[in-house]
């Protein structure tokens, strides 16, 4: 049995390696762990989505805590990441974790770990977990487990609801005054994840109407990826046309990462949510701060950096990279294509449900729709159009040697155009000397080959994607 942690915890096919008997085996590590990290008091927040079993699982994990004398505080329904890693620093854990497989099909389930700061927990955390998991299981020492209902008599596992305190905390971060005057007409797409009704919980007591859909429980997720991407989202689309609502607001299965549909009905990606609201904090907060964003992000970030002095850090895949350099100090905003952005004052975690919050703000302060604010982006600090393609692997692909066949294979120029250079901080990336790039990287929690592309047209992103599809194929 082989059980590894990748990007961002351990993710797997819910009966075929996600079972109960292998989660026990993980959580009994991370107790290892946790009791390495404070021997007297350690506690331990735990959430979960609403994928299926999750809330069993989340159980489960907080048995072998109990038995192990570690003081669990246990989400009592489905809640946000974010949300549960807030609760980690509002109740001084030692650690956290977090049943959920984010944005993955509904046939994964996976555990999030995290650390004591309300982030990821770091790659030298995880492998320490990992050497628990594989000495425990050379030694064939089983996991320890409490009977549930004696750990609750005992205050070992106590219940909770981390959404109050984590609400109270985000409201200091936007300015909900500002969104209320917008009187916007938004509706909010949980994707059947654990965003569901959440961001209208927090406009509860203004004047904006939020209309939920996909908001009931559903561990299926309506059979797609509950991931907040243009083809995940064509019910939101179709709402928003047929109800002239203002905006849609997508969070993802554990609502870490976010997703927009502008009026017209059109796909409103991260790229261009960053964007916006980094160019929103500096011109109309004045906020100052190094700018972080991934290999796979877009470009117009850095443009907007460059007019106002600011530095501008490329990381590998990865919230937990960002939130290296958030805990080192002086990050305003830090993000990624996938939809996991964070701000400074927040703790360093992608939030979909901030996201979407200082989207309406955005909008609600310029008294102007989405479409226009986009338009008026792009005309600044564009054109910028971007795409992704997933390769499904048929067999696993060794990423040194992969990078080393894209980096000897590079050719001077891709569709007429010169590359300028090649950086290999995450799979491969040809800058070009247009402006547009391409990224070719295996994924860290699927069994594809992503195929990243941003270009001045849509045309150039077809080219640039036909080209990195047909060399990622060689590799």
């Amino acid at each position: 049995m082989t059980i590894k942690f990748g990007t961002d915890g351990w993710r797997a096919v819910i009966s075929e390696n996600f079972t109960f008997h292998n989660l026990r085996l993980v959580a009994q590590a991370i107790a290892d762990f946790v009791r390495e990290e404070e021997s007297q008091n350690p506690s331990v927040v735990i959430g979960f989505d609403t994928r299926f079993l999750s809330d069993r699982y989340a159980a489960e994990v907080a048995r072998v805590m109990a038995a192990n004398q570690i003081q669990s505080w246990l989400a009592r329904a489905d809640t946000p990441t974010p949300a549960v890693s807030y609760a980690i620093v509002n109740k001084q854990a030692t650690a956290g974790v977090m049943i959920t497989a984010s944005h993955n099909a509904p046939r994964y389930n996976g555990v999030k770990l995290k650390a004591s700061y309300g982030g990821s927990a770091t790659k030298s955390h995880n492998k320490r977990v990992e050497q628990h998991l594989e000495r425990n299981l050379r030694t064939g020492r089983g996991p320890n487990m409490m009977d549930l209902q004696e750990a609750l008599r005992a205050n070992l596992i106590q219940k909770f609801d981390p959404s109050w305190a984590y609400y109270e905390h985000i409201s200091k971060l936007i300015d909900l005054d500002v969104i209320s005057g917008g009187e916007l007409r938004v509706v909010a797409d949980g994707m059947y994840g654990a965003g569901r009704g959440v961001i209208g919980e927090v406009l509860a007591r203004g004047r904006t109407k939020v209309h939920n859909i996909r908001h009931e429980m559903n561990p299926g997720f309506g059979g797609i990826h509950p991931e907040p991407i243009a083809r995940h989202l064509g019910m939101l689309m179709s709402t928003i046309q047929a109800g002239h609502w203002d905006v849609g607001l997508a969070t993802d299965g554990d609502a870490d990462r976010i997703g927009a549909v502008d009026a017209r009905g059109s796909f409103v990606d991260p790229h261009r949510i960053f964007a916006l609201v980094l160019r929103y904090l500096l011109e109309a907060r004045g906020w100052r701060g190094k700018v972080v964003r991934t290999v796979s992000t877009t470009r117009m970030v850095d443009r907007i950096a460059a007019r106002h002095n600011l530095p501008v850090i490329e990381t590998p895949v990865g919230f937990n990279h960002i939130a290296d350099l958030m805990l080192a100090g002086g990050v305003l905003m830090g993000g990624e294509e996938s939809g996991g952005i964070s701000i400074q004052g927040h703790i360093p975690e992608g939030d979909g449900v901030l996201m979407g919050l200082l989207i309406l703000e955005v909008m609600a302060a310029a008294h102007a729709p989405l479409h226009e604010l986009v338009e008026d982006l792009l005309h600044e600090f564009g054109p910028a159009e971007y795409r992704r393609t997933d390769m499904k692997l048929t067999r696993p692909v060794a990423k040194e040697e992969m990078v080393d066949l894209l980096v000897n294979a590079a050719p001077a120029q891709i569709d007429g155009v010169a590359i300028e250079s090649i950086q290999t901080t995450d799979g491969v990336k040809y800058y070009l000397d247009d402006g547009s790039w391409l990224l070719i990287r295996p994924s860290g929690t699927e069994p594809v080959l992503r195929v990243y592309a941003e270009a001045p047209t849509p045309g150039r992103v077809k080219s640039l994607l036909n080209f990195g599809e047909e060399v990622a194929q060689k590799a």
